[in-house]
């Protein structure tokens, strides 16, 4: 059986902020993690000084039969460099980083501070041939692993239609394109991770899902190829970028990291369920647009050590060594004091990203979160002068939210104002806060 080789992600596959808007209180609410996005890969960078070790998720769906990755990789592996990790540690990282939404709530106007709470929160071959097959070809299989549930093949190439040629014969569907993109990795000296499921080994192991691969190397490159995953892609792909550093961001230094909007107040029914993985997606959207689809976007900038508000608790120092961060370790297996975690989120294709991804560490550590603000307004008896200023001031707040998730999203003011009980567009017939609020 041929098997489809995955090749997405690594190969295997603004607004100004609210003045209202006070940081870092509030209910946390939700999330919007990666699952919000279709053909979504998760790739974990651990990277110090010239090691990098890459953990890498798969989103594959389908028979394991034909699962298979091409990755290229700047030098050669040894065994004990390549594992197999823990899905649940990526998923960790994942809800750790998510864009979040908060809710606050006011405080009675005729009091002079707020009231304001956080929680915390396949057929045997004889070698010899295919060793001979593979040399007459201009490959050279340089070693064969079974790591867990995978089998590994090291390979280089003198060509990229000798490598294409041997994928071919040994059972891997090579997208039409592939040579061109190929030629270029092979002039830089790269090697090809080829690595395929031995489903011995998986029913043994009684896994029903394919677990994250790891993979550690030294190299002064700080990169993620990207572009064999687009030969045989059908549109746009999401990727999700979680780097895990000593120092500061990390930043891409050939295309440009943009911040997302963050820090602004939005309608009360994105509670709502659903709600708020619609309005995510659709903003997300808006601004690849805004920035011509060419840009990196950063959702997430962190010391390891905290969050505010927590989306998820910070990963423990078992759980990052598991990731492949060794510098350094608390005794209670608390967060590190020196990790720092930038999470970075692209949608890509071939028309507006041509090169591979590459990465810079900074020595910025100033945080940064997307976080939408979800304001409840004071429900409650008031009887100051105070009061009548206070439901002005929301009235106009209201109005503003409503334009700004239009803005936001491109979504229909109206139907906005109708979903958000604003004046002009009730919500319904039943007496509700707005419409209190609009007969004093």
């Amino acid at each position: 059986m041929k098997k489809r080789i995955i090749l997405a992600a690594v190969a295997a596959t603004v607004l100004a902020t609210a003045s209202r808007a006070q940081a870092f209180c509030g209910f946390y609410v939700g999330k919007a993690g990666s699952k919000l996005f279709n053909k979504a890969s998760q790739v974990v960078l651990v990277r110090n000084g010239d090691r990098t070790v890459m953990t890498m998720a798969s989103d594959f769906k389908g028979d394991l039969k034909e699962f298979a990755i091409v990755i290229p990789v700047p030098t050669f592996l040894e065994k004990d460099q390549i594992h197999v990790g823990e899905k649940a540690l990526v998923e960790h990282v994942d809800a750790y980083s998510a864009p979040r939404l908060v809710e606050y709530y006011d405080a009675n106007p005729c009091l002079m501070s707020r009231r304001e709470m956080m929680m915390p929160m396949a057929a045997q071959v004889d070698a010899t041939e295919k060793d001979r097959r593979a040399s007459s070809l201009g490959v050279a299989i340089e070693a064969q692993y079974t790591v867990g549930e995978y089998d590994i093949t090291i390979l280089s190439a003198k060509q990229s239609t000798g490598l294409e040629t041997w994928l071919r014969e040994n059972g891997y569907r090579i997208p039409d394109g592939a040579s061109n993109v190929i030629a270029t990795y092979l002039k830089q000296n790269m090697r090809f991770f080829v690595a395929k499921v031995n489903l011995g080994e998986q029913a043994k192991l009684g896994f029903s899902y394919l677990r994250p691969l790891q993979v550690a190397y030294e190299s002064p490159k700080f990169m993620l190829p990207i572009r064999l995953g687009m030969v045989n892609a059908n549109g746009a792909q999401e990727l999700f970028v979680y780097a895990l550093t000593k120092n500061g961001r990390v930043e891409t230094t050939n295309y440009r990291t943009a911040r997302l909007p963050t820090d602004v107040e939005l309608p009360l029914y994105l509670k709502d369920k659903g709600e708020f993985g619609k309005f995510y997606t659709a903003m997300f959207a808006r601004q690849v647009e805004n920035e011509n689809g060419r840009s990196v976007f950063m959702e997430y900038a962190w010391d390891m050590r905290w969050c505010d508000p927590c989306a998820a608790n910070p990963l423990t120092s078992d759980e990052l060594r598991q990731l492949g961060v060794f510098w350094s370790a608390n005794a209670d297996n608390s967060p590190a004091p020196d990790v720092f975690v930038t999470r970075l989120h692209v949608r890509y294709d071939n028309a507006h990203f041509p090169e591979d991804l590459v990465f810079q560490e900074t020595a910025d550590r100033s945080n940064f979160q997307a976080r939408y603000i979800l304001r409840h307004p004071w429900t409650g008896p008031d009887s100051c002068g105070t009061a009548s200023a206070y439901h002005a001031q929301l009235r106009e707040r209201r109005g503003e939210e409503a334009t700004r998730l239009a803005s936001l999203t491109g979504w229909n003011v109206a139907d906005i104002r109708k979903r958000a009980g604003t004046p002009d567009q009730p919500s319904g017939p039943e007496p509700a806060w707005w419409e209190r609020l609009w007969k004093k």
